[in-house]
């Protein structure tokens, strides 16, 4: 009989897994349990058996090459459930050994270094094992379909709340708000400025909104809307940032769950943002890289959900008025009121639910420094909760839930972890302490399966909402900032206060951002120096030339880390208030000599529209000529005047400053409005390929450090001259 193939076998092995996976018998409480109970058993015989230097290395090499295979194959949720065991068998494994061998230092430098080392590594573990839980298997939920008469529908209140920010800003969002499709007796659009503006009052008044407003600002954006809870009734109320436009069909997608279940209290849609962020704008990436919220959105949420532990983002959601008013309103005890809100209602029993369906959009953060504020408030508002309202404790909470609220708040205590590895090196060049008392090799054999597999299965994962290494990035610039106030409110929750985030602002110059960029500089000339300690032995003969080469690997990767890091601080031209969508759909324009042409939309924006013509059209267009563009949406068309701003093929419009309240309504109708804008937009970027993206990395890194030293020689020379 012949021996069977590596691709027979593998064919075999794929469909007993499938059948495994997509057993009836999976069904029972019992079998799961049991199967449970095994696994966990064998799980700890495996994490304990000793191996010596060459078992532990084929061990890691088997189990690279099973998931390898794994990966590639079509196995579905069953076949990342198997990537998953694996990971956390060589994790587990590792981490038995660490704790078990390689703590006996001989010194207390060597201690010290030791254990900082090891407190990083038990967090990265502890978050990687919860993101494993949290995100191996998304609920997917799909809308549900409201099947009710509309007499029947329940009553909504839409809230925007604002503070500083400009009318332009929060004007399309008000306008957009007004025209969702629901019955018009059955929805109010509240204006909630805490800015007490006569501007916004007059718009709101103008346009058909409701223009609320009180005589303090007490809890900030919590106490704004806590203040519109007491002076409205809907049966629900939905809320948006005052920069979030929403589709028309928002509430079509997100109220008939409500109806199907009446212990659900709230629907939380993605944060989607037709602006790119400082990191697309910087490093380039817009559209080619998951930015860093795509992660949360487009996965773990969902993971979330499964768990019934999706919980309030601030914006885009909808929310059951008695569950809200029972637990007192929106939480002011945290500057993250949000996520503080749905841990309340869910300790109370309440169903949380989350619709990955993009049904609004916005502006992402102007420039970094903003966007670090924003994640400061944020990661200090987590820490506040878990140190008052720790989800481990207290009543109402699932096993699930508390462990998914407590990776949300972990995360961001990654400030100190990450500042640790990047900052490692220099124990061992500089200091000459040794981190582990074990062999350079046992490590490798122990820590490197255990790294690559883990990075191979979260790829798996995570493909479509988040690149290998691009987290490194995003994490390494907000790491410093964040340190310190999650820290300081862990000690002290009452500490700090709730910022807003700036929003629709303009560049007008290009320049680095020096103030920002002073932390990744001196971690790149920290390691620029353990760098020249490490070269320095290898050339003279080191007694561990092992052990220094693969310390001089990790300056290398953190030098890349690093340097793709501090050039996000170099601000790219910002010159547009209104950033320019791109988006394809029928259109005409009208000229004065009466003739009309058929063209399609390129981009948009509030303030106008790029057309594309037809290749053979041969028009000439004079700069500055007046016409009439209409914009279609099915059978419907909406008709706004411009100005030609650019001829040729491709034509700028410009909309008309004297567009009235009608028009511009029925403009974001029919752009921003559109029920299918963004989710045609959503979750679409390609598969995550490792290599592929860290040599996009690397050459972020190499290529942005030689543009940061360009930078620092430019405004050295030009602070001289000056």
């Amino acid at each position: 009989m012949s021996m069977l193939s590596f691709t027979e076998i593998s064919t075999k092995l794929e469909r007993l897994g499938g059948k495994v996976a997509n057993a009836s018998y999976w069904e029972s409480n019992v079998v799961r349990a049991i199967a449970a109970a095994l696994a966990v058993l064998l799980l700890a015989i495996v994490i304990a058996v000793p191996l010596d230097l060459y078992q532990q290395a084929a061990i890691g090499i088997l189990a690279y090459v099973v998931s390898s295979r794994i990966r590639r194959l079509s196995w579905g949720r069953g076949g990342i459930l198997i990537m998953v065991g694996i990971s956390l068998l060589m994790t587990l494994r590792y981490l038995y050994w660490r704790l078990t061998v390689t703590l006996e230092f001989e010194t207390t430098v060597d201690a010290i270094f030791g254990y900082l080392l090891l407190f990083a590594e038990l967090y990265g573990i502890t978050c990687l094992i919860l993101g494993y839980i949290q995100t191996a298997w998304p609920l997917e939920r799909q809308p549900v379909m409201i099947d009710r008469p509309t007499s029947e529908w329940p009553t909504v209140d839409i809230f925007i709340p604002t503070y500083n920010e400009d009318l332009s800003v929060v004007r399309l969002s008000v306008l957009a708000a007004l025209t969702l499709d629901w019955p018009a007796d059955k929805l109010r659009v509240y204006l909630l400025d805490d800015g007490r503006r006569e501007q916004f009052r007059d718009f709101a008044q103008n346009c058909g909104a409701i223009y609320l407003t009180r005589d303090n600002n007490r809890h900030a954006k919590a106490g704004n809307l806590n203040e519109a809870l007491k002076r409205t009734n809907g049966d629900f109320v939905a809320i948006f940032d005052c920069d979030h436009i929403p589709t028309r069909s928002f509430l079509q997608l997100c109220m008939g769950s409500f109806l199907r279940d009446p212990k659900l209290a709230m629907v939380q849609t993605p944060h989607f943002f037709f602006s790119p962020d400082p990191f697309e704008r910087n490093l380039e990436t817009h559209g080619k890289v998951p930015n860093e919220g795509q992660l949360f959105y487009g996965l773990v949420q969902d993971g979330n959900d499964i768990w019934n532990a999706s919980f309030f983002c601030g914006s885009c959601a909808v929310l059951r008025r008695a569950p809200l008013e029972e637990i007192g309103g929106v939480a002011v005890e945290t500057v993250t009121e949000d996520a503080h809100t749905a841990l309340k209602m869910s300790r109370r029993g309440y169903n949380m639910a989350y619709l990955a369906v993009p049904q609004a959009a916005g502006l992402a953060t102007e420039n970094l420094s903003s966007h670090v504020g924003q994640r400061i408030r944020w990661a200090r508002g987590m820490a506040q909760i878990f140190r008052i309202d720790n989800p481990l404790f207290g009543p109402g909470l699932t096993l699930g839930q508390r462990l998914c609220y407590v990776n949300a708040m972990l995360h961001f205590f990654y400030g100190l972890p990450r500042l640790i590895f990047l900052s490692a090196p220099v124990a061992y060049l500089v200091f000459g302490a040794h981190v582990f008392t074990a062999t350079t090799s046992m490590v490798l054999v122990y820590a490197l399966p255990a790294i690559v597999l883990a990075s191979m299965t979260n790829s798996k994962i995570q493909g479509n909402h988040r690149h290998s290494f691009w987290n490194e990035v995003y994490e390494t610039v907000l790491a410093w900032y964040i340190s310190m106030p999650v820290l300081m409110a862990l000690l002290n929750p009452k500490w700090g206060k709730f910022n807003v985030t700036a929003k629709g602002g303009k560049i007008d110059q290009e320049y680095y951002d020096w103030k920002m960029a002073v932390p990744y500089v001196l971690l790149l000339a920290v390691n620029a120096i353990c760098a020249v300690f490490g070269l320095t032995e290898l050339v003279r003969g080191s007694n561990e030339p092992f052990t220094a080469l693969i310390n001089c690997v990790w300056v290398v990767y953190n030098t890349v880390i690093l340097s793709a890091s501090a050039y996000v601080a170099n601000e790219s031209r910002q010159i547009r208030h209104t950033p320019r969508i791109k988006a394809t759909f029928p259109a005409t324009v009208s000229r004065a000599n009466g003739r009309t042409v058929m063209c399609e939309t390129a981009n948009f924006s509030s303030t106008g529209l790029g057309l594309k013509l037809p290749k053979d059209a041969g028009i000439k267009w004079d700069i500055g000529e007046r016409v009439h563009v209409s914009i279609f949406r099915g059978e419907k068309e909406s008709t706004f005047p411009g100005t030609v701003q650019t001829g040729g093929q491709f034509v700028g419009i410009q909309f008309d400053d004297s567009l009235t309240l009608k028009q511009t309504k029925e403009l974001a109708k029919m752009t921003f409005g559109r029920a299918d804008m963004w989710a045609t937009e959503w979750d679409k970027h390609t598969e995550d390929q490792p290599l592929k993206s860290i040599k996009n990395v690397v050459g972020h890194g190499f290529v942005n450090l030689y543009g940061l030293i360009r930078s620092g020689i430019r405004g050295a020379f030009v602070k001289r001259r000056a």
